[in-house]
């Protein structure tokens, strides 16, 4: 029996100089960095970090963002992303990882899974891939309408990058397609309508977009 429907294509990401990357699936790692983990209430106590994941269509490349339903309190995570090819990391970019903290705040308390405050759509905006091998220093920073909100170093990543890769690869082999959002600094906080967001990761293509109302 065929399909009633045409499936969607992959969501593709533009790569510098280098085509498009095909976007498989979205391996989010939280409690990357101890000065978040501060912020959010919690210590680092050596345990491993957070796993959790977000579909493909959750990529949004700007330049305008809409604004998720169901939430009031939207948050803000920049982080570094690395893309996975058939030969491992191919090239790296700026991501946001976009929370509604009040559900996943709510999640928590019930004891549940994350989804509700992460999985949405548009909530996985990406700025065009660098390709080679990701940054393993320089700075972070995120800053809404011209203020500074975030404004970290890679090297205070609790876990590297080639560590979370092993780690993730114990629970879920990595594949082509594969993008890996590495987790985020302090500074996280909300977002509304009509604010302009700018990303930076020292050697990394900036990423800038608006952030708009979801009836517009």
């Amino acid at each position: 029996m065929g399909y009633l429907f045409e499936p969607p294509a992959h969501v593709r990401v533009p790569v510098r100089d280098e085509g498009d990357f095909p976007v498989g699936r979205i391996i989010c790692v939280g409690r990357n960095y101890a000065e978040h983990i501060r912020e959010m209430g919690g210590e680092d106590t050596g345990e491993e970090p957070v796993l959790f994941m977000k579909p493909a269509r959750a990529v949004a490349l700007g330049p305008d963002v809409p604004y998720p339903p169901a939430t009031t309190d939207l948050h803000h995570e920049v982080e570094l992303v690395a893309a996975i090819g058939p030969g491992g990391v191919i090239a790296s970019g700026v991501g946001i990882d976009l929370t509604r903290r009040d559900l996943q705040a709510g999640a928590k308390q019930r004891g549940g899974p994350w989804e509700i405050g992460k999985a949405f759509d548009n909530g996985a905006v990406l700025g065009t891939l660098k390709p080679g091998p990701p940054p393993s220093e320089g700075g972070i920073r995120l800053s809404v309408n011209g203020a500074v909100r975030q404004d970290g170093r890679l090297e205070q990543m609790i876990r590297t990058l080639p560590e979370l890769l092993a780690l993730i690869g114990k629970y879920f082999p990595l594949a082509a397609g594969d993008l890996v959002y590495t987790g985020t600094p302090s500074g996280v906080g909300p977002l509304l309508p009509g604010d302009t967001i700018e990303a930076s990761i020292d050697g990394l293509p900036p990423l800038s977009f608006r952030m708009i109302d979801r009836k517009a």
